[in-house]
């Protein structure tokens, strides 16, 4: 009800209460409001001065008492009031006179509700690949660890939303170049920011990238993604690809290559091979030009999670007509890297379904136990279900053999 309706003498009110020296007292009066206590009892404040003594002194007409704390009687005030025809609804009414309208903590915490249930709709617009980290970034708490206010976690949220809609970046690009052409400045994307806590989290469900943490864990990360800190520490290692004078004297040695993403931007290879496999671990790559040397048909190896490196290459070769045979562990981890390795080029399974899984099983006897969260396998629906009834982990270097054995051409 608005104080006017309680018949307050403003000029006089403000003479008494409204004075700078007992704001602390009409702050207490308004928490109580709030809470919806009653105007009773003593509120205090410690280490009072001169002048805030000597108000509550003429308030109450009378001293308050001596001592560290000040301690001045609700109803008191509320007697006063009331007696001398200032406020003659007493000390709840002079509060509202003086300060505003109180919200109550209930209403107070209902609108802060409905505040934050709007701060995540922008998240709504992101692809349902994301699905699972929204519901996730609504439950845990980071948004509101990164922003204590409604409007300034909004405004990161929108942000968020921005950027990632612009995420993996294709072809791969420099970190602050893209910060400054989506988000309007270079520094947005800075390794501590709120911004990119929020973007890379979001980055990696978009590209299955596993936790982790330090600044080489980062760089790789935002790799993953398409966006680098530089374009050499982003690397793929290859064997016998040819189109450029370095690749082919190494081809007709037959020995691996490492290609950085400098060198694959500028003068990338080129292939009229129909089929180029590719595979998790560099234990495989090696035993090929081992076993083939120059005669070994191109083989990549991702060295576990693709880089930016790797999957410019392999839109690069797919780009010229060949297809991708991807070939991973069967585990978990095996299962994320190949999926988001699917979501950002097409692939068909080199021996990575779930027959193939099966019969490894059974060729390897002692094979460890299967661990960790598990996942789909989009290329074979039925390979992860597999991977849960029998529970063990396959790496590629225990089916070595059959793999080598289908690059003799």
């Amino acid at each position: 009800m608005p104080a006017d309706l309680y018949g307050v003498d403003r000029t006089r009110l403000g003479r008494l209460l409204g004075r700078p020296e007992l704001s602390w007292l009409l702050d207490r009066a308004r928490r109580r409001l709030a809470r919806g206590e009653p105007l009773t009892g003593p509120v205090g404040l410690t280490d009072p001065s001169p002048a805030q003594r000597e108000a509550a002194e003429r308030l109450l007409g009378r001293a308050p008492g001596a001592g560290r704390t000040l301690s001045v009687r609700l109803d008191a005030v509320d007697g006063v009031l009331r007696g001398s025809g200032i406020s003659p609804q007493g000390l709840e009414a002079a509060v509202l006179a003086l300060t505003g309208p109180v919200e109550m903590t209930s209403e107070t915490q209902a609108r802060q509700t409905r505040m934050w249930n709007e701060v995540y709709s922008p998240l709504d617009m992101l692809g349902p690949d994301l699905a699972e980290w929204r519901d996730r970034l609504r439950r845990d708490g980071l948004v509101r660890r990164l922003e204590r206010d409604p409007e300034a976690a909004a405004a990161l949220i929108r942000k968020t939303v921005t950027a990632l809609s612009g995420l993996p970046a294709e072809p791969a690009m420099s970190l602050p170049a893209f910060a400054a052409q989506v988000l309007g400045a270079a520094h947005a994307l800075d390794d501590g920011t709120p911004l990119a806590t929020l973007v890379l989290s979001g980055a990696r469900a978009m590209t299955g990238f596993p936790d982790g943490s330090g600044s080489e864990w980062r760089r790789e990360a935002w790799a993953a993604a398409g966006l680098l800190k530089d374009d050499l520490s982003s690397t793929v290692l290859t064997l016998n690809l040819r189109g450029t004078p370095a690749l082919d004297w190494m081809a007709d040695a037959g020995e691996p290559t490492v290609l950085t993403l400098r060198q694959l931007s500028r003068r990338p290879p080129v292939t009229s091979a129909r089929a180029i496999r590719v595979c998790e671990n560099p234990a495989v790559l090696s035993a090929a030009a081992d076993a083939y040397g120059p005669v070994c048909p191109p083989l990549i190896c991702l060295q576990g999670q693709p880089s930016a490196a790797a999957v410019t290459l392999l839109r690069r070769l797919h780009a010229q007509g060949a297809d991708l045979l991807y070939h991973g562990d069967f585990d978990w981890g095996g299962l994320r890297i190949a999926t988001g390795l699917l979501r950002r080029v097409p692939w068909k399974p080199w021996r990575f379904t779930a027959a193939d899984y099966r019969n490894a099983a059974k060729a390897a006897p002692l094979a460890g136990p299967l661990t960790g969260t598990p996942t789909d396998s989009p290329w074979d629906p039925s390979l992860a279900p597999a991977l849960t009834a029998l529970g063990v982990r396959i790496e590629e270097e225990t089916v070595l053999t059959d793999l080598l054995s289908d690059l003799i051409e």
